[in-house]
């Protein structure tokens, strides 16, 4: 979403398309550069997605002053629709292709020439032909890398590539044409396949980055390219992308629903696993609404367009993951840090390493120490470490986009591994967040339906949770109000009204001792339904009472064994809730939570996280409504539920779309493997360049153990693939969720 821009107050936060980037230092010449620029806060590069994220002043500066300075730096930058930008990521995975292919093609007779030699002097002349050819066409785009990397004072992989190459190629030049008494031998083929093997690793690559990425791709893939509109009572098709907030979307079974809207007119059941993750279709009727790109089943809908464009809840799933995916991982510094300082460390040995061997270890033998000088240059590119993090963070993201669960940042796979202590919010994580009735105590002679009925007429007109649950209790068993007259509801006591001549009242106790209906009888018995955290109401006719409801807000039903799975994995569980403490412990027993915190006021949420942060632990926090985003925002990681609402959704880190909280326990188990593998990743790089470059410098070839400079540039781009390669097998892990 690269024309996506979120204001804050003057600060603008814009993610902006990189091209032209080889490598991770060319990353941190673009992030240094852009980072100088007055007005700039924060300027982030992710080598792997190709994005500059920047926060700016924009009364300072604009995002073209930003798009030129990249292109100052050697680089270009642009914010263009998804369409064209898929595109030209395929465009740009073709030309790797394509320039391999023809390298390839050109070296193989530099190859022949090797093995068999051409009368002389027609092979010398084929192999100059050749090589030249491959190091000023395929090998160009090193050099431009090169200028552009020192104009700006920094080193990259291009200047450790195009000074193998170029040093292979003047020396092989010098030499075929005894120029300035330089004979013997050439490295035509060094350089020719030197570049061949470094555009086949950058090919691979490519090809591995874009599996990396293939969730996102995938859920881009979802959208629905038509919309069938009413305009003036007639059904016209459009382009999805035109329809407007308010239009009446027309959609026919087996469709994809355009946009998000609701439903106004028809009964369906919708395909949401797109969203949910859940393969059972979801009933739909009027008022009910639905999400773009899921899927009408069974019947025809006429849906309301609520939400159009990015403000869609695929569009803003997709933002939040790129974010992720854009974002940097604390673990990542060390990488960059590395990096900074490698190439300008590898020009410094390859000197050195040339000197002991043609002063030392060798002496005048000029080829050997040249050859391994050049192996050192090619096999030390530290692309490995640059991938070695966002790689795997990009498949750690896609794992939790296809179980529902949303990762907002890329830190936050890191950080969820390292929680101490989970605190969680009662009503509507632990609980359904609604009341349903749970007990029905029937005094006289009246059966479950008679109550279930009066209570159901007394409590119809009214808005009120308790009324509603009971309305909805009695739908369920297929039981209808009758009309009423007199009616009266008064806040904190209940409902009054006539029935057939009665007077029905459906309260609390106030009600009853307002009405003087003895109640004494039954006190024990609501005694015992509220010690189980539930609201007793009583039912009265004229002045008798006849019965009681009791209702609770029902704990949900993985949430026992989600905080039994959080105890498995060490953490510490807390329970948070403004209920009264009577039914906070009664719900906290029943899930097993090690402390309970009752009676808390919205604002006081926040100062018990910083409480539990005071005590040296990291904390999560779990919530859904408003009164939770202040807590959220302070957590180390907030997770917002997905039912919840949009300002608790914005605070959280991560959003569980299936509202449930296994999915917490699955976050922070992908969070573990995920930064195993960043671990992994880096150790490998590390001990990729550690190794190869004392081989690499002939340190074994005593033994006759060493590198040619070719053979180094294949090692190299291959260092690459595998740490991709390493991250893709992340999704192994999937089947374990």
């Amino acid at each position: 979403m690269e024309g996506n821009i979120v204001n804050k107050g003057e600060i603008t936060k814009q993610t902006f398309k990189l091209r032209g980037m080889t490598c991770v230092n060319c990353a941190h010449t673009i992030e240094k550069g852009i980072g100088k620029l007055e007005g700039v806060k924060l300027a982030s590069v992710n080598f792997a997605t190709e994005k500059l994220t920047a926060e700016f002043d924009q009364s300072v500066l604009s995002q073209d002053d930003i798009i030129a300075k990249v292109k100052d730096l050697g680089y270009s930058a642009s914010i263009e629709e998804e369409a064209r930008r898929r595109a030209e990521k395929e465009e740009a995975f073709r030309s790797q292709r394509n320039w391999f292919i023809f390298s390839a093609t050109l070296s193989i007779p530099i190859l022949i020439q090797m093995y068999k030699p051409f009368a002389e002097p027609v092979g010398i002349y084929v192999m100059f032909a050749f090589g030249t050819i491959v190091q000023f066409t395929a090998g160009l785009t090193f050099y431009r890398g090169s200028y552009h990397s020192l104009k700006n004072f920094s080193a990259n992989m291009d200047v450790l590539v195009a000074l193998g190459t170029s040093a292979a190629y003047l020396y092989s030049v010098l030499s075929a044409f005894n120029l300035f008494g330089i004979s013997g031998h050439v490295f035509f083929e060094t350089s020719a396949l030197l570049i061949t093997f470094i555009r086949f690793g950058k090919y691979l690559e490519a090809r591995a980055k874009g599996k990396a990425s293939e969730a996102l791709q995938k859920l881009l893939e979802l959208q629905a390219d038509k919309a069938r509109i009413l305009i003036d009572g007639e059904e016209r098709e459009i382009a999805a992308s035109d329809v407007k907030v308010g239009d009446i979307m027309v959609i026919r079974p087996g469709e994809k629903i355009p946009v998000d809207g609701e439903v106004v007119e028809g009964e369906s059941s919708v395909d949401e696993s797109m969203v949910t993750g859940e393969s059972m279709p979801v009933q739909k009727q009027p008022g009910d609404e639905v999400t773009g790109a899921t899927i009408n089943k069974s019947g025809a809908l006429k849906a309301k367009a609520t939400k159009v464009g990015e403000d869609t809840m695929l569009a803003q799933i997709v933002k939040m993951v790129e974010e992720a995916q854009t974002d940097k991982a604390p673990i990542q510094r060390l990488a960059d840090t590395i990096s900074n300082y490698f190439v300008p460390a590898v020009v410094a040995i390859s000197i050195i390493c040339f000197l002991l061997w043609y002063f030392v270890f060798s002496p005048n033998e000029f080829i050997r120490a040249f050859t391994f000088a050049v192996a050192v240059l090619v096999i030390a590119c530290p692309c490995a470490l640059g991938l070695a993090t966002p790689t795997a963070i990009m498949v750690g993201s896609g794992i939790g986009l296809r179980n529902g669960i949303l990762i907002k940042r890329a830190s936050v796979l890191e950080n969820i591994s390292k929680l101490d202590a989970i605190i969680l919010d009662k009503t509507g994580t632990i609980t359904e967040g609604r009341f349903q009735v749970t007990d029905i105590v029937l005094l006289g002679a009246i059966d479950e339906k008679q109550l279930l009925k009066l209570a159901a007429t007394a409590e119809s007109a009214s808005n009120h949770p308790l009324a509603q649950a009971i309305v909805q209790k009695a739908k369920s068993e297929g039981v209808s109000p009758e009309p009423v007259s007199d009616y009266s509801e008064r806040e904190g006591y209940g409902i009054t009204c006539t029935v057939d001549g009665k007077v029905l009242r459906v309260g609390n106790n106030k009600l009853m001792n307002r009405a003087n209906t003895d109640i004494s009888s039954v006190q024990e018995a609501v005694n015992a339904l509220t010690s189980e955290g539930k609201t007793t109401m009583y039912v009265s006719l004229n002045e008798a009472l006849i019965g009681l409801i009791a209702q609770a807000d029902i704990v949900k039903a993985n949430s026992r064994n989600a905080i039994a799975k959080f105890k498995e994995l060490g953490l510490k569980t807390f329970m948070i809730t403004g209920d009264n403490r009577r039914v906070a412990e009664s719900v906290g027993n029943q899930v097993g939570v090690d402390d309970i915190q009752a009676e808390v006021l919205p604002e006081e949420k926040v100062r018990v996280v910083k409480e539990y942060q005071d005590q040296q632990l990291m904390v999560g926090m779990v919530g859904d409504g408003i009164n939770d985003a202040p807590a959220l925002a302070q957590a180390d990681i907030g997770i917002a539920i997905g039912a919840g609402t949009d300002v608790a959704k914005e605070a959280g880190e991560i959003v569980l779309v299936k509202n449930d909280l296994m999915d917490v326990e699955r976050a922070i188990r992908l969070g573990k493997q995920t930064l195993r593998k960043v671990k992994q990743n880096l150790f490998w790089a590390l001990f990729y360049n550690s190794a190869g470059i004392p081989i690499a410098a002939g340190v074994l070839s005593h033994w006759g153990v060493f590198l040619k400079p070719e053979y180094a540039g294949l090692a190299m781009a291959l260092s690459s693939v595998s740490v991709v390669t390493n991250s893709l097998l992340l999704k192994r892990f999937e089947k374990k969720l």
